[in-house]
């Protein structure tokens, strides 16, 4: 029977943030995955010769003395990646009413362009770049400084984005536009807290990046890492059970029947799923009901095109498009008229900075529509399933083609996923793009902590704090701190 200092179940990012810091402080790490590759939501896969991404389209703070940029010293792998900026007059662009609307990098910046398309709305502008710096200033690790008590974050779970919006803007068309890449936090105007608007908005205002040749590499760059600290990574080992002894997690049973002893363990899983492995009355009742009841974000259809030689243009701004008068879909979400909005980009590949080899479309779509072959195989769902995907894929190809006429002619082929894929493959529940819905009415309901009451078992991934490549490595500083001291790794991480 193996025993180690620490257990991590799951390997996406924040499995492996955890078992880089750990490994790098000496602790003997075990992660254990139930899929065959290593990475989650940074996961991807090869058609065509091609490589697609399917969970990390573009970053923000990667730049030098930004956020993740100096955490991604720390974990170093920083000088390892292959990024690539998106345009900094325009590393988004929302269509909105027939109209395209740009987002610059570097807040002055910011405000400068979209005050070229309100020009009496700069001042409100101003103010809007003021209150997100503001309301980013009070979230601690986000600004890697120790938690010690003193900040003011939780004012910004309890106010809704929507109302945060409405108050510095009566106009709106700009309401709108400010919201416009709600899509990367599946937000809802009246309950998505304004702090996950604004950390995300911030860090992608700052600077905005994608890795170039797939988000992969951070998963491969962290696998290599833990594996030279020493550490254990074992793929296709689904934990099935926690088994506690006198109080405390003593082992965890794989699927095989293996036993695998820790003195720590972390899981970096979907809460519900940690709480089905163990039946401990240490985990009341009301705890487990709260985490198994919460409401899990929307999910995605995507479209994965692998485009002609020398066909199409690469886009070097991601593309946001609604059809509705508002760019909150998810309260209007109706499938008689999908898709309400997509994002359209085109990842980078070192082959050619000129032309696009792949592009990749995404847009909402809710379980209940594909919840009828949830109990098939995957790779096994019949003629049905796949009839529906089509259907699906050609609406949404008919779409992009308006805006980008000729974008058809390019496709070479093209590969679907539905939120069963996410499912499938991520281990998210109802394939949930974003994890658990964050709501400003209810706060606490819906905020989770790395502690639980096993006192060597701890939480992380995207449900701890917020979701994406930021909010994942927060959430897994904020884990690890619980082993290591709160200023003591945030001493290491600003001296990298």
């Amino acid at each position: 029977m193996q025993k180690y200092d620490v257990v991590i179940i799951g390997s996406g990012l924040g499995g492996l943030l955890c078992g880089n810091i750990l490994s790098n402080e000496g602790k003997n790490i075990c992660i254990l995955e139930k899929q065959f590759q290593f990475g989650g939501n940074l996961q991807t896969f090869k058609r065509d010769g091609k490589i697609f991404d399917t969970g990390i389209h573009y970053v923000g703070g990667l730049s030098p003395g930004q956020n993740l940029h100096q955490y991604f010293k720390y974990f170093g792998i920083i000088d390892k990646l292959k990024l690539r900026k998106l345009d900094e007059n325009a590393f988004d662009k929302i269509n909105f009413e027939g109209k395209n609307y740009s987002y610059a990098q570097g807040f002055d910046h910011f405000v400068e362009a979209l005050a070229n398309d309100f020009p009496s709305e700069k001042n409100a502008l101003k103010e809007y770049k003021s209150k997100i710096k503001e309301i980013c200033s009070h979230f601690p690790l986000y600004n890697l400084r120790p938690n010690l008590g003193l900040d003011k974050e939780k004012q910004f779970y309890e106010i809704s984005v929507g109302d945060f919006i409405k108050s510095i803007t009566p106009n709106k068309t700009l309401q709108n536009i400010l919201a416009g890449n709600n899509l990367l936090y599946a937000g809802t105007p009246n309950k998505t807290p304004v702090a996950i608007h604004a950390l995300i908005t911030n860090s992608l205002i700052e600077s905005a990046y994608r890795f170039e040749d797939g988000s992969h590499q951070i998963a491969d760059l962290l696998v290599e890492s833990i594996k030279n600290n020493g550490g254990t990574l074992m793929n296709n080992s689904e934990v099935k059970k926690l088994e506690l002894n006198n109080g405390k997690a003593e082992s965890v049973i794989l699927s095989n029947g293996e036993v695998i002893e820790a003195d720590h363990f972390i899981s970096a899983i979907h809460p519900a799923l940690t709480l089905e492995m163990t039946d401990t009355k240490l985990l009341r009742k009301s705890y487990r009901t709260r985490i198994s009841d919460l409401e899990e974000s929307i999910s995605v259809f995507s479209i994965y095109f692998s485009l002609k030689p020398g066909s199409f243009k690469y886009l070097n701004y991601n593309y946001y498009h609604f059809n509705e008068d508002t760019v909150w879909s998810i309260p209007k979400y109706n499938p008689e008229k999908w898709p309400q909005e997509y994002l359209f980009l085109t990842p980078p590949s070192s082959k050619s900075k000129e032309f696009a080899e792949t592009a990749t479309a995404m847009t909402y779509m809710k379980y209940d529509e594909v919840k009828q072959w949830e109990n098939s195989d995957k790779g096994k769902r019949g003629n049905d399933y796949e009839e529906f995907k089509k259907y699906k894929a050609e609406k949404l190809i008919s779409q992009i083609e308006i805006q980008f006429p000729g974008f058809k002619a390019s496709i070479n082929k093209y590969y679907t996923s539905s939120p069963l894929s996410l499912k499938d493959y991520t281990g998210t529940r109802n394939g949930s793009m974003y994890g658990i819905v964050h709501d400003c009415n209810n706060p606490l309901k819906t905020q989770i902590y790395p502690k639980t009451k096993i006192p060597n078992l701890l939480l992380s991934g995207q449900n701890i704090n917020f979701h994406g490549v930021l909010g994942v490595t927060v959430a897994s500083v904020f884990t690890c701190t619980e082993m290591l001291g709160m200023e003591y790794l945030l001493e290491k991480i600003n001296n990298a």
